[in-house]
C-alpha cells in the first residue's frame, strides 16, 4: 500500500489540485513556489505556499503542512482513508470523462420522478411507458444539484466545467431540461437536454454526440426507421417499432452515415414535415446520398407540420403509421 499510495502521490499535482479548487496564486521566489490565501482558514494577507518540485503545501498562517493526501484531509475533513478513496476516484475521473458523465446520467435518472415538471412533460410528449422511460435512461435536471452531487464525490469543478456539465460561472450547465444519454459501445459520451422551457434552448454538450442512437439493436436490421429527435424515437418505440434509429438531428456526422450503408438495406427517413421545409430537404438530400452508396431509401411523408412524435401525441396510431411507411416514397 506504501507503494501504490507514493505512486499515486506522484501522479497527481498538488498545484493542479488547487487551482482545480479554484485557489488563486502568483510565483514566489524563482518559479517553482506558489503563494496565496490560504484554502484551510480565513486570511488576508497570503501565507500559503506550495513547492511544486516538493509537491507539498504549508501555511505560515495557520501552521498546517504537508502533501495532497494530507490537503484533502483537512479541507475536505474527510480520515485517511476516504482521502485516498477521493483521490483515486479524482484520478480516474481526469482519466476516464466517461466516468463521471455515467454518474451525472445516473443522478438525473433519480430526479426524474421528484420532479411533477418532469413526469408531466413527458406526459405531455406521450411518453407513458415505464419500461421504455427506464430502457432509455430519461432523466431530468431540475439545476442547481448536479454540482453539489459530484463536486462531493471527488470531481473537480475545473473538470465538470471541462466537460460542459457546468457553465464559466460553476453553475449547473443544464437546468429545467429532460436529459437523454448518448452512449457508443456501452459508455455514455454526451448529454442531450430537452428544454421544459420556451425560454431555454435544447442543447447536447460540448464534443461528439457518436453515432446513431441504439445502432446495436438494429444494425443487423434489414428495413430501419430513421427519425431526427429522441422524442419521436421514443413514441415509436411506444408503438410497437423496434427497428428504429435516432441522427439527433437532421445532419448525419460521417461515423452515422458510415453506419447506415455499411450493408445492404432499406432506410425509412421519416424526418419532421415543417412548414419551412427544412425537414424534407434535409432528407431530400440523405436519400440521395444514400442511394449513390447503393442503399434504399424511402421518404416518409407524415401530414404537414408534424413529425413521429406530434403525430401519435395527436390521435396517431401504429396502423396509420405503418400505412405511411408502405406509401413511403423512393
Amino acid at each position: 500500500m506504501g507503494e501504490d499510495l507514493e505512486k499515486l502521490k506522484q501522479r497527481l499535482s498538488l498545484l493542479d489540485y488547487l487551482r482545480q479548487q479554484n485557489w488563486i496564486a502568483r510565483p514566489a521566489g524563482r518559479g517553482s513556489e506558489f503563494v496565496g490565501l490560504c484554502p484551510l482558514h480565513p486570511e488576508t494577507r497570503p501565507s500559503f505556499y506550495v513547492n511544486v518540485h516538493k509537491n507539498l503545501f504549508y501555511c505560515h498562517g495557520c501552521g498546517q503542512g504537508g502533501d495532497l493526501l494530507r490537503f484533502v484531509q483537512l479541507f475536505r475533513q474527510l480520515s485517511f482513508r476516504q482521502s485516498l478513496a477521493y483521490l483515486e476516484q479524482y484520478r480516474a475521473a481526469a482519466a476516464d470523462p466517461a466516468a463521471v458523465l455515467e454518474k451525472a446520467a445516473t443522478f438525473y435518472q433519480q430526479q426524474r420522478d421528484r420532479y411533477p415538471e418532469a413526469r408531466c412533460y413527458l406526459k405531455q410528449r406521450g411518453l407513458h411507458d415505464p419500461v421504455l422511460i427506464k430502457e432509455m435512461r430519461i432523466g431530468y435536471a431540475p439545476g442547481g444539484s448536479l454540482r453539489r452531487y459530484l463536486t462531493a464525490q471527488g470531481y473537480s469543478s475545473d473538470l465538470l466545467q471541462h466537460l460542459g456539465l457546468l457553465n464559466r460561472k460553476s453553475h449547473d450547465a443544464f437546468y429545467r431540461r429532460i436529459i437523454f444519454p448518448c452512449c457508443q459501445e456501452g459508455r455514455v459520451i454526451n448529454l442531450y437536454g430537452r428544454s421544459i422551457a420556451a425560454a431555454f434552448v435544447h442543447r447536447f454538450l460540448p464534443g461528439s454526440k457518436g453515432g446513431l442512437y441504439a445502432w446495436e439493436q438494429v444494425r443487423q436490421c434489414p428495413e430501419v426507421i430513421l427519425v431526427e429527435g429522441l422524442f419521436d424515437y421514443a413514441v415509436l418505440w411506444q408503438a410497437g417499432f423496434r427497428h428504429l434509429t435516432c441522427s439527433l438531428g437532421t445532419h448525419l456526422n460521417r461515423y452515422q452515415f458510415r453506419q447506415l450503408c455499411d450493408r445492404p438495406r432499406t432506410v425509412y427517413l421519416t424526418f419532421d414535415v415543417d412548414i419551412n421545409g427544412s425537414g424534407q430537404q434535409a432528407s431530400q438530400r440523405l436519400a440521395h446520398q444514400l442511394q449513390v452508396q447503393g442503399i434504399a431509401a424511402r421518404r416518409v411523408l407524415l401530414p404537414e407540420g408534424h413529425d413521429p412524435n406530434s403525430f401519435f401525441v395527436q390521435g396517431g396510431d401504429a396502423g396509420q403509421f405503418q400505412a405511411l411507411l408502405e406509401a413511403a416514397l423512393p
